[in-house]
């Protein structure tokens, strides 16, 4: 079975998929909108007590349901001045060292810094012998994407890609999974040095977006790189929303050398909630 679904993956014509899904998941008839939105909850089980609103129907289409905001007591961030707070509910899905600029995928599979960062070497550098995480948003998860630590935005750069689906059995069978979606490379500078949030896409993941930018992917398929240090640099605070998913994903963080450590209960499988304790500032 899993031989198949690996087959699907490669032949099906992922964007197009993907884009029709987001169609659907954007539109405003009401009895349509309801139907999906209710029948997401059931097999789900989304917990709508959490959630800003809880009227599932006063959504206006699947997408503000799935990118709804939360009670604001809902996700405490951490008080602890060096703590890094988790960006994303989620699981584990890797996390580690950086090693001969390669970043671990799953077993047997590996994919390197330079390619997940588009091909930038000199970006590269700065995550040489660091550290990596790698979170996985399920569909039943808040979709919002929080700043780890605070930050100033340096620059962004989209990278056009494929949109395989991302779990677990993918990460075990497709090479280089991360660094060959579509995704979003967010350069931030913190006092844990440089910090890239990559916003990786998947399939029938319909958009993925910046607070700063709006909607980045889908874009036109070349890498584009924007820089923010000038003239009126981007500065988020740690906790602080930088993005989220309309449908999908994945984050995968990078940190230089000798600058952070992960909490030492964080394994692979790990669940996360946004907000939470999942390392320190060393």
């Amino acid at each position: 079975m899993d031989k198949l679904f690996i087959g699907f993956q490669y032949l099906v014509p992922q964007h197009l998929l993907s884009r029709l899904v987001g169609y659907l998941a954007e539109t405003k008839i009401s009895w349509l909108k309801n139907l999906l939105i209710k029948s997401f909850i059931k097999q789900y089980d989304v917990d709508m007590s959490l959630a800003l609103n809880s009227d599932y129907k006063s959504y206006e289409n699947f997408n503000a349901f799935f990118t709804r905001p939360l009670k604001p007591d809902a996700r405490p961030i951490t008080s602890e001045p060096k703590a890094l707070a988790c960006p994303a509910d989620g699981a584990i899905s890797q996390l580690g060292d950086i090693v001969h600029g390669r970043i671990f995928q799953a077993k047997g599979q590996s994919f390197s810094a330079y390619e997940i960062l588009g091909g930038d070497q000199a970006t590269a550098d700065l995550f040489q012998d660091g550290k990596f995480a790698t979170i996985y948003l399920s569909p039943k998860d808040y979709h919002r994407l929080h700043m780890p630590l605070a930050g100033k935005l340096i620059s962004m750069t989209y990278i056009p890609g494929d949109l395989f689906s991302v779990n677990n059995t993918t990460a075990d069978n497709v090479p280089s999974l991360f660094a060959r979606n579509e995704r979003a490379v967010c350069l931030f500078e913190t006092e844990a040095g440089p910090m890239a949030m990559i916003l990786v896409g998947a399939m029938i993941v319909a958009a993925i977006e910046t607070v700063w930018a709006g909607q980045i992917a889908p874009a036109n398929k070349a890498i584009k790189t924007v820089d923010y240090r000038n003239p009126a640099p981007v500065e988020l605070d740690k906790g602080e929303e930088m993005g989220r998913f309309k449908l999908g994903s994945t984050v995968v963080l990078l940190f230089g050398k000798d600058q952070v450590e992960w909490a030492e209960e964080l394994v692979h499988g790990s669940p996360t909630k946004m907000g939470e304790n999942m390392g320190i500032v060393t």
